[in-house]
């Protein structure tokens, strides 16, 4: 894709989180530590997963593609958003905030359809427990994450290849900490109707399709708990959706906020809030969510550390 179009901006400024000069430096610090924690967290889920025999399970599978979506995000706005804290004008070339829009749109739209994905492996794994090693095969699985992928690098071509094509000739100074699809539109002096269609059928398309079928999914696992005779069987359906359940939560819940458009003066400002916790928040915390009440995942812990100490 060539990152090139008639604008007579060649870069834009990013005006960051907040202008106060007094809180730089402790959000520098903090969002330091958020991204060791996220990357350190992640990634120890991706290699206890590949290195634990017992862990090569759908349901891990579609947990070890959400920690590698999670931990490459990271990379994807974290960088940025430290430099906007320590240096006075925080420069990013236009083919440079093209690429940024690029991975955050494809991350974002993968995660969305491997929450899907797992949504519908925990309706197999409860509602039709004897077909499950038959319906979510390696093949459906892997199949089910390459569409995943697919589908992610489909949303984020259509709103990349239509950003390119408008024209920034006036201001450069985008009020964001990155290079989001709204605050972008708001800088170009060209009409931007066909890209807020494309962005509302694509996001639309996305947030439908995933939102359908975890809804779907999940009242039919409820309607199989509420008619189950044993409690223990209750328990271990609820423990096993619980983790799930949550995350869809905080990634649907913050992503709507922060996309809820308001006349109020602080609105910008609002949307940053919430998208600081959408972009930083849920990936710090989706491995803590499923590692600190799955014994699946304590055992493969105590099982490495004794593999590696012994």
């Amino acid at each position: 894709m060539a990152m090139e179009n008639d604008s007579s901006v060649a870069e834009f400024i990013l005006m960051g989180l907040t202008d106060q000069p007094e809180l730089q430096l402790p959000l520098f610090f903090l969002f330091l530590v958020n991204c060791t924690v996220t990357v350190v967290g992640n990634m120890s889920l991706i290699v206890l997963i590949f290195l634990n025999l017992h862990l090569h399970t759908p349901m891990y599978f579609f947990l070890f593609n959400l920690s590698f979506i999670d931990f490459c995000y990271s990379f994807v706005c974290t960088p940025k958003m430290l430099l906007c804290f320590v240096s006075e004008r925080n420069i990013i070339s236009f083919a440079g905030c093209m690429t940024q829009l690029f991975f955050l749109c494809f991350f974002v739209n993968s995660e969305c359809y491997v929450l899907t994905a797992m949504a519908y492996d925990r309706y197999v794994a409860i509602c039709q427990p004897l077909l499950y090693r038959v319906v979510m095969s390696p093949r459906v699985c892997s199949l089910l994450m390459l569409g995943s992928y697919l589908m992610g690098f489909a949303g984020a071509m259509a709103h990349t290849g239509c950003m390119i094509r408008l024209s920034f000739c006036d201001s450069n100074i985008m009020n964001h900490y990155m290079c989001d699809i709204f605050p972008l539109l708001q800088l170009s002096c060209s009409s931007t109707h066909f890209n807020e269609l494309v962005s509302s059928v694509v996001v639309g398309t996305v947030v439908s399709a995933s939102s359908l079928i975890i809804l779907v999914s999940y009242a039919l696992i409820l309607y199989n708990i509420l008619h189950m005779s044993s409690a223990k069987g209750w328990s271990k359906a609820m423990s096993t959706c619980g983790s799930h359940i949550v995350t869809v939560g905080l990634f649907y819940g913050f992503g709507l906020l922060t996309h809820v458009k308001t006349s109020s003066p602080g609105s910008v400002t609002q949307e940053k809030f919430f998208s600081v916790f959408c972009n930083f928040g849920v990936p710090m915390l989706n491995p803590l969510i499923y590692s600190l009440r799955n014994k699946d995942v304590k055992l493969a812990l105590k099982r490495t550390l004794k593999r590696i100490t012994n």
